[in-house]
């Protein structure tokens, strides 16, 4: 913002020009939690988790107590640059974009405020992902994990319903008993965006969860071994057991100690791999995965190189005549 005046001075006019700053600038901690608060609806409190810990290394580098108009300072913003390339810049490229977009959300925020003017992030790029073509399990290998009588019933109906549902490991571990309609196989689930949607399960996982809920009506469908030590919502326990909800950090920890490195997600992207392989069309696929648009169901769907050789055989017409 640029303010003009004239100022004389023995008989000389002086033309000035003046740069005002915002005439509000809060401490960096303060504009940290302003932003910070705006990530306050269930929706976003995964967003909220990630870029609290990539603002909080914001806050240690600049300091708390220091205006958050101290960005606008070119020397600032240069320093700002080569601090985040130094601490992110040798990461995967989706850590670095996922810290990137967190620090470009809070400025653009302290932008619209009028707090700051400038973007000192644009001298940054994200990076491109290297397309990653072998996170589906094969059905084999589904199979003799989905099989083994070694794991807890709670496993085993957790990674079976995933398998089967192709639904995120969030939206499941979310369920409540009462949002199951087991005689129908399905459950109503939130989506992302906060979108009510519909999972369906098969055989398998309808006659696992009778076994888990064991006549529970209320609570969590999936719980921790024991009772809750620390103080949680009503809505995160068992009011007969006291025991919480399962949360998604030893859900995945169990997972890729049983698997020996696979990652939760994988079920979901190994279920929906194995249903376009198996001939499903893109809009069941859509609504399989809850995705609202293709591209992003285009990773997920990518049929493997076994398939493939599987259709082309299929499809020779050498192969045929024999």
């Amino acid at each position: 913002m640029l303010f003009c005046g004239s100022a004389g001075k023995g008989g000389q006019v002086v033309d000035t020009v003046h740069q005002l700053r915002p005439q509000r600038s809060p401490t960096v901690g303060a504009a940290i939690g302003a932003y910070l608060a705006t990530l306050n609806h269930p929706e976003t409190a995964g967003t909220r988790r990630v870029y609290d810990s990539t603002l909080r290394q914001l806050r240690t580098h600049l300091g708390d107590d220091r205006p958050v108009a101290v960005l606008d300072e070119p020397d600032t913003a240069t320093h700002l640059a080569g601090w985040f390339t130094g601490r992110w810049g040798t990461r995967a490229p989706a850590t670095f974009n996922r810290n990137l977009d967190a620090l470009r959300s809070a400025i653009g925020y302290w932008r619209d405020q009028e707090w700051i003017t400038l973007d000192p992030t644009r001298p940054l790029r994200r990076r491109n992902r290297a397309p990653d073509r072998t996170k589906a399990l094969s059905k084999a290998d589904i199979e003799q994990l989905l099989t083994r009588e070694d794991h807890a019933l709670r496993e085993k109906t957790l990674w079976r319903m995933l398998y089967e549902t192709a639904a995120r490991a969030s939206e499941v571990l979310a369920l409540d008993i009462e949002d199951l309609d087991l005689r129908n196989r399905c459950a109503k689930v939130r989506r992302k965006g906060n979108a009510v949607d519909v999972i369906v399960w098969q055989t398998t996982t309808a006659r696992l969860l009778p076994r888990l809920l064991k006549g529970r009506t209320l609570g969590p469908v999936f719980c921790t071994n024991r009772r809750a030590r620390l103080p949680l919502s009503t809505t995160d326990l068992d009011p007969v057991t006291g025991r919480a909800r399962l949360s998604y950090r030893r859900a995945a920890e169990l997972f890729t100690t049983a698997t020996g490195g696979a990652t939760l997600h994988q079920l979901r992207h190994s279920a929906l791999t194995h249903a376009a392989e198996g001939g499903a069309n893109t809009s069941t696929l859509l609504a399989y995965s809850g995705h609202t648009s293709v591209a992003s169901l285009a990773r997920y769907a990518r049929v493997s190189p076994q398939a493939l050789s599987r259709w082309q055989q299929q499809r020779d017409p050498a192969t045929r005549h024999r």
